[in-house]
């Protein structure tokens, strides 16, 4: 698996998956649809307040099943983001836009690894450009998603026990893996000002 990454500087947008990635993910078949259990990752804030600070547009793109199943409602869901906007507010931070799929399986195309969320973006960012973009995330769902589309991938590497199915096959999709949010980002700036100081040719 390639572990390191070029041409940062062509890079516009990032696209982050959620649960897993931005807040602890619930375990498998379970679901974070109440602020109460919507428990914000160490590093997160500050990986997007880091990702604005570089003019990078950061969007969500999120699966949300459980509005098909009935467990929760979309308005449910759009509460969580709007209170965490108003979180990251006191880091400096915001994110770009929400986009999330609320339907089962086999029911629409905005289901991630299928493109619909990123057609939806595209349709409000005129300029979003899938090659300058980057997909992060911690499923195999997430990095197909992204690979589909002609993205770079990053691979958010969760714990052990709390992994989704197919866990291997998206490391082998990913163009990089780390451990948070924040090594990722870290990693993207890094690169960002490497190449600031080393232009090509």
């Amino acid at each position: 698996m390639i572990t390191a990454m070029d041409n940062w500087g062509s890079v516009e947008t990032v696209f982050l998956d959620r649960d897993g990635v931005l807040n602890e993910k619930a375990p498998e078949g379970e679901y974070v649809f109440r602020w109460e259990d919507f428990h914000p990752l160490d590093g997160a804030a500050e990986a997007i307040a880091r990702l604005n600070r570089a003019g990078l547009r950061t969007i969500v793109v999120t699966n949300q099943r459980g509005v098909a199943l009935g467990l929760y409602r979309a308005a449910d869901v759009e509460a969580i983001h709007e209170k965490f906007q108003r979180l990251l507010a006191e880091h400096s931070a915001h994110l770009d836009a929400f986009y999330i799929c609320p339907h089962d399986r086999g029911q629409c195309n905005c289901r991630k690894p299928l493109p619909g969320l990123f057609e939806q973006a595209a349709a409000d960012f005129k300029d979003l450009s899938a090659a300058k973009s980057v997909m992060v995330g911690d499923s195999l769902v997430d990095m197909e998603f992204g690979r589909r589309l002609g993205m770079r991938t990053i691979l958010i590497a969760g714990p052990a026990g709390n992994r989704a199915p197919g866990a291997e096959k998206a490391e082998e999709l990913a163009d990089c893996r780390c451990n948070s949010l924040l090594e990722a980002v870290e990693r993207m700036i890094a690169g960002r000002k490497k190449e600031e100081r080393e232009p090509p040719g």
